[in-house]
């Protein structure tokens, strides 16, 4: 359901985007020359009438308004479908294993075992022999 309307909204963006394209192209030039003039910015002002800035200014926005809120659009949609989405038959099987047998703590007399700490033993200077 989700993917369809992903799909939907993104043709309604490469819609939007060709759109806003040409409106942009179609306006004039702040110096009356420019790429406006030469593609049709003239022919705009023929078939829009003397009010041409104002239509082709708000189509603009407009246009570009509707450009975001679907880009954002698709966006989340799709951080959605890829977090909600499985596959069929994509789900690990359930396998049942026994349980180790528990350890039994080390003992002291173990090898593992951390050594002890060895207490110094103290020695008495060797008895000098008189002869």
């Amino acid at each position: 359901m989700i993917s369809i309307l992903l799909g939907i909204f993104t043709l309604l963006l490469v819609l939007v985007s060709v759109f806003l394209i040409l409106v942009v192209l179609m306006q004039k030039a702040r110096s009356d020359g420019g790429m406006g003039a030469a593609m049709g910015g003239g022919m705009a002002e023929a078939t829009f009438g003397a009010d041409t800035g104002n239509v082709l200014s708000k189509a603009t926005i407009n246009a570009a308004i509707i450009f975001f809120v679907l880009s954002c659009a698709l966006y989340l949609g799709r951080i959605y479908e890829h977090k909600h989405a499985t596959a069929p038959g994509a789900a690990l099987p359930n396998i049942s294993a026994p349980l180790p047998k528990p350890v039994s703590p080390i003992s002291p007399n173990s090898p593992l075992a951390a050594p002890k700490p060895v207490t110094p033993v103290p020695t008495t200077p060797p008895a000098a022999d008189k002869k």
